[in-house]
């Protein structure tokens, strides 16, 4: 059986430590167990900690582990959970981050569920390579790891023995995506079906929020960036914005960019995105409607817009997300 330990700190989220452990401990045994059958297991699961003392979750709960990281006898995978206090982490845990590095050079794989790739990324493994985390936690991770491929539209990537996830029930689609890989496709199936979780998702996308961008010390471009958002529909005229704030149009747009990441042009597209989703999200307004409310005439053009920054066209996302729950059959 492959050999399974999930690395666990103080802070994280309990669904990246249980997820993956259920998916793994259960893989060959669930629908061995709903048929009546013998179970099969694939995987020997357990759960670590840097001390083996329990870890207190982001939720208050406790959850035992069943050793110490360094008790850890040749794990063929450590799943590293998530962690919610990321700065605490990285600067108290130097020596877990050490034992992963040193597992790695001794042929573990090692997968980050959630914000663990923030963890995985300290050890220096992923420089270079594609990472995803959650999309909440993606300026940071780019911040703190900028050797890094993040790809934050990505709910899984495998760079070859280094995997990571989005967001925490993303941990269930990596864990059965490595079932998959590890023991075939027809178990992580059989395991997605009595877990009833969908398989072949590929993004976060469709889950992500604009986080508007305001961490930042350029009062002036905090200043345009609440007119954008107040008055997202007018028409924008750069030289009228950069006269504003007693900028030339160059200066304007250098210091637009360097203060929030995008153009001042692809900000207020968010900006307009993220008003559409949550008109589409509260009432049945036609497409056409939404479009003109959020300063764009030519619904088409937005449209593709939409798509772009929500990988789902907006019927789609209205089906996904409009704010109704109908349990009648």
């Amino acid at each position: 059986m492959k050999k399974v330990t999930i690395l666990a700190f103080d802070s994280a989220p309990s669904t990246t430590i249980t997820g993956p452990l259920d998916v793994f401990s259960f893989a060959g045994n669930s629908a061995n167990l709903i048929a009546e059958e013998s179970p099969e297991p694939n995987f020997e699961v357990q759960i670590a900690t840097p001390n083996g003392a329990p870890v207190q979750c982001a939720n208050r709960v406790s959850i035992a582990s069943h050793l110490a990281m360094h008790e850890v006898k040749d794990p063929d995978l450590i799943v590293i959970a998530g962690v919610w206090d990321v700065e605490g982490v990285l600067a108290n845990q130097k020596e877990a981050i050490d034992w992963l590095r040193e597992q790695h050079d001794r042929g573990a794989h090692i997968a980050s569920m959630c914000t663990g790739s923030f963890v995985l990324a300290a050890t220096g493994l992923l420089d270079g390579k594609d990472a995803t985390t959650h999309w909440g936690a993606a300026d940071v991770f780019k911040q703190l790891f900028p050797k890094v491929n993040l790809k934050p539209e990505r709910l899984i990537t495998d760079a070859g023995g280094l995997f990571c996830s989005g967001a925490f029930t993303a941990s269930y689609d990596l864990s059965l995506y490595l079932v998959a890989k590890y023991v075939g496709y027809n178990v992580a199936a059989e395991s997605a079906k009595t877990l009833i979780h969908d398989v072949g998702r590929i993004s976060q996308t469709p889950y992500s929020s604009f986080n508007f961008q305001r961490n930042h010390t350029d009062d002036s471009i905090l200043q345009t960036q609440r007119k954008l958002e107040k008055n997202y529909s007018d028409e924008v005229d750069i030289d009228n914005l950069a006269q504003e704030v007693g900028m030339s149009r160059r200066t304007f747009e250098r210091r637009f960019k360097t203060a929030t990441g995008d153009t001042c042009l692809l900000y207020l597209q968010k900006v307009r995105v993220e008003v559409a989703k949550q008109i589409l999200e509260e009432k049945n307004s036609s497409f056409d409607e939404v479009s003109y409310q959020v300063g764009y005439e030519n619904s088409s053009f937005f449209r593709k817009v939409f798509n772009k920054h929500t990988g789902l066209r907006p019927t789609e996302y209205r089906n996904k997300f409009q704010r109704k729950w109908n349990f009648q059959a």
